[in-house]
C-alpha cells in the first residue's frame, strides 16, 4: 500500500514541475511539439531514476561512512552530469532525428532542477504517506519515487506540449500570444493538480 501511495503522491500530489516548480526550463522550453515533448520526457524518466539510485548508493555506502556529506551536492551534479552524457550518446546513435529536435535541451537535463532535487530529496527528506511515521526512502522505495516523479514530469509536460499545439491553432489576443497564454495555461494546470492534494 506505501509503494502506491508514493507513487500517487509524486505524480500527482507532489508533481516535480506543477507543486513544487523545478524543471519549469525544459519544461517550457521543450513543450512545443508533442512528439519533443515525448522524447524529452523519456530522456528526463531514465536520467531521473537512474541518477537517484546511483546517488542514493553514493551517498549510503561513500558520504556518510565517510562523513563527506557536506560534498552531496556536488558529487550529485557531477552524477548526472555523467549519465546525461551516455544519454546523449546513446540517443545519438539510437535515434538522430529525437536527438536533432531535442537540441540544446538535451544537455540542459544536466542543468535540470528536477533531477538534482528528486536526489536530494530521496537522502535528506523524511517522507510520511497516508498519516504513518515518518521515516526515510530505501533503496526500493526511492526508486520508486524517482520513477514515479518522473512520470508526473513526463505526464505535466505531454499533457502541456498537447495545450500549447491546440493554442497554436487557436484564435489568440496578440497580447497574449507566445509565452504569456503558456504560463496563464500552466497556472491553470497547476490548480488542476491542486484538486488532487486531499487523496494522500
Amino acid at each position: 500500500m506505501e509503494i502506491f501511495l508514493i507513487i500517487v503522491s509524486a505524480i500527482f500530489v507532489n508533481n516535480i514541475v506543477l507543486a513544487q516548480f523545478l524543471g519549469v526550463c525544459p519544461f517550457m522550453g521543450v513543450s512545443g511539439k508533442l512528439s519533443t515533448a515525448t522524447g524529452m520526457s523519456g530522456a528526463v524518466c531514465f536520467v531521473i531514476t537512474l541518477a537517484t539510485v546511483v546517488t542514493y548508493l553514493i551517498n549510503k555506502f561513500f558520504l556518510v561512512p565517510l562523513g563527506l556529506t557536506f560534498l552531496q551536492t556536488i558529487a550529485f551534479i557531477l552524477v548526472i552530469a555523467a549519465l546525461v552524457q551516455i544519454v546523449e550518446i546513446v540517443l545519438k546513435k539510437i535515434s538522430p532525428s529525437l536527438y536533432q529536435a531535442l537540441g540544446i535541451f538535451l544537455p540542459l537535463i544536466t542543468t535540470n532542477c528536477a533531477v538534482l532535487g528528486v536526489a536530494i530529496n530521496v537522502v535528506t527528506k523524511e517522507f510520511t504517506f497516508g498519516g504513518g511515521a515518518a521515516h526515510m526512502l530505501g533503496l526500493g522505495e526511492s526508486a520508486v519515487y524517482a520513477f514515479a516523479t518522473s512520470l508526473g514530469y513526463g505526464l505535466a509536460m505531454v499533457l502541456f506540449a498537447g495545450l500549447r499545439e491546440q493554442l497554436a491553432q487557436s484564435d489568440i489576443p496578440e497580447a497574449f500570444k507566445g509565452l504569456p497564454i503558456a504560463f496563464i495555461t500552466v497556472g491553470i494546470m497547476a490548480l488542476a493538480f491542486l484538486g488532487f492534494s486531499g487523496i494522500v
